[in-house]
């Protein structure tokens, strides 16, 4: 049943996409448009308007006109919840139709992205929802004949930019909790994977949210995204995506008004795994699903599998072992385990740091090659390289694809030393039956996630963010709500 709902939705035509600003679908003033290609068979889904830097301060002047009239952002938090319920009820009743939107537009395997995308942007409207009447502001321990209050205030226009591995659910973690605080957001999604955050546009208005709250600007990011950066009446930038784009929004901030930027930038997170894990079977199958799963295309994916060397041999064979066997294609087929890489410059990319490491004395173990060229769709078999040292560019650079390189260790201090040595420090995990080895790793390793007996799998009520090179700032829980509000201070003389 699922499966036959599934295939007719794959079939509905996309007619060719607008800018949403206002509260409207608006043609870009140049009138570009981009193709918008189908990772699944390489095939012209539909179009996107390509916006330039006259349709990004439309957007812009839209959600401060909206912001300073007040409607919104001077709204009882009571009343913004209301609305932020009926956005995630209007996503869940949707689900599948943007699950599979989504999935014709970036290639994520439907059974993941059922649940990591329309899923998970409903629970975080949800949360979002129930926060935000429960955050006060304080008062201070101030002198005699004195009071002293903090007030939490929306502040204003939240510019977002997110990638296309999973755009509602990185979508969602930035536009829920800067419209619960009271602020306007122009959202800037990326050129592949922009339909569903387009839909949800139009359901958020549906649901009440008022028009020039949330607008949509498609578009080049060298276009589209630099004049967002740049823009003098945007005042927070939130961004999910490359170190490189990183470097240039802050020196767009720089350049215009000192915008903040909250910058997520990605990983090469070491999953370690020590010879006493409770369960070496269950820590095989979830190491190749935490780096294969959307074929690699996630930014918290255990990428750097480090294996204490009394076991390294027998358990990178059993890793290999599930990652041939694993189920890659169609990602609308509800069977498949990986789906397709989003685009054919990222296989490119991708295929290259394979063959770049076997130059550099990497042992391919298993896949690395593209595969089902037939379908003219993006696909790559699970590559497993061994023996890579730390030295080497796969250890040290994100792939950002379904490329796992396996580092044995020998002991729990040369374990830290393998994973603290890249730039990188978003997420990582710990295989241990050693509750205090446990507790020393968590403490040892240098990045914003720890997992223990896991990887993946962390909710939105705890903090996402990354260290050294990874970022700053952090989505998810009630710390992203800092990012989206200011301090005031009111200092009343009693006497």
């Amino acid at each position: 049943m699922l499966q036959q709902q599934i295939d007719n939705l794959r079939q509905e035509p996309i007619p060719p996409q607008s800018l949403f600003i206002g509260g409207k679908w608006q043609t870009a003033e140049a009138g570009g448009s981009l193709d918008v290609a189908s990772p699944i068979d390489g095939s012209r889904l539909t179009t996107i308007a390509d916006a330039d830097a006259f349709d990004v301060d439309r957007a812009v002047q839209a959600a401060r006109t909206a912001f300073d009239k007040g409607t919104w952002s001077r709204a009882a938090p009571a009343e913004r919840k209301k609305v932020l319920h009926r956005i995630a009820d209007f996503i869940e009743k949707h689900a599948l139709e943007l699950a599979v939107l989504g999935v014709r537009d970036n290639g994520t395997e439907i059974s993941m992205a059922l649940k990591a995308e329309p899923g998970s942007a409903a629970g975080t409207f949800r949360y979002y929802a129930e926060a935000i009447d429960k955050v006060y502001g304080e008062i201070a321990p101030t002198a005699e004949n004195v009071l002293g209050l903090v007030h939490r205030e929306p502040i204003g226009v939240v510019g977002a930019i997110v990638p296309w591995n999973f755009p509602m659910m990185i979508g969602a973690w930035k536009i829920a909790p800067a419209l619960a605080a009271g602020n306007s957001v122009v959202l800037k999604p990326a050129e592949t994977a922009s339909l569903s955050l387009l839909r949800l546009a139009e359901l958020c208005t549906e649901a009440g949210l008022p028009d020039g709250v949330f607008n949509v600007v498609t578009g080049r990011g060298a276009v589209a995204g630099e004049a967002l950066g740049l823009h003098m009446d945007v005042d927070v930038l939130a961004f999910t995506g490359s170190g490189g784009v990183g470097r240039r929004l802050l020196e767009y901030s720089a350049r215009s008004n000192l915008k903040r930027v909250y910058l997520e930038l990605g990983g090469k997170s070491p999953n370690i795994v020590f010879a006493d894990a409770p369960d070496l079977d269950r820590a095989a199958k979830v190491a190749a699903y935490g780096i294969f799963r959307n074929s690699g295309q996630v930014c918290v994916a255990g990428s750097r599998l480090l294996v204490e060397r009394s076991i390294h041999d027998a358990f990178a064979e059993k890793v290999a072992a599930i990652a041939a066997g694993m189920k890659v294609g169609d990602p609308l087929d509800t069977a498949t385990e990986a789906g397709a890489i989003n685009s054919a410059e990222q296989l490119s990319k991708t295929l290259s740091h394979v063959e770049k490491a076997v130059s550099e004395g990497a042992s391919l173990k298993t896949g690395g090659k593209r595969i089902l060229e037939e379908t003219g769709g993006f696909y790559m078999a699970p590559a497993v390289l061994d023996a890579v040292r730390s030295d080497m560019t796969l250890a040290c650079e994100e792939a950002f694809g379904p490329v796992l390189a396996v580092m044995p260790f020998g002991d729990e201090a040369e374990a830290v030393r393998i994973a603290n040595a890249t730039t990188y420090g978003l997420a990582s995990a710990v295989w241990t039956a050693n509750l205090s080895r446990a507790h020393r790793m968590v403490r040892e390793i240098r990045a914003g996630v720890v997992h223990v007996n896991t990887y993946g799998g962390a909710d939105v009520t705890v903090p996402l963010g990354g260290v050294k090179q990874s970022g700053n700032g952090h989505d998810k829980s009630l710390h992203a709500l800092d990012k989206y509000t200011d301090l005031k201070t009111a200092w009343i003389s009693l006497s």
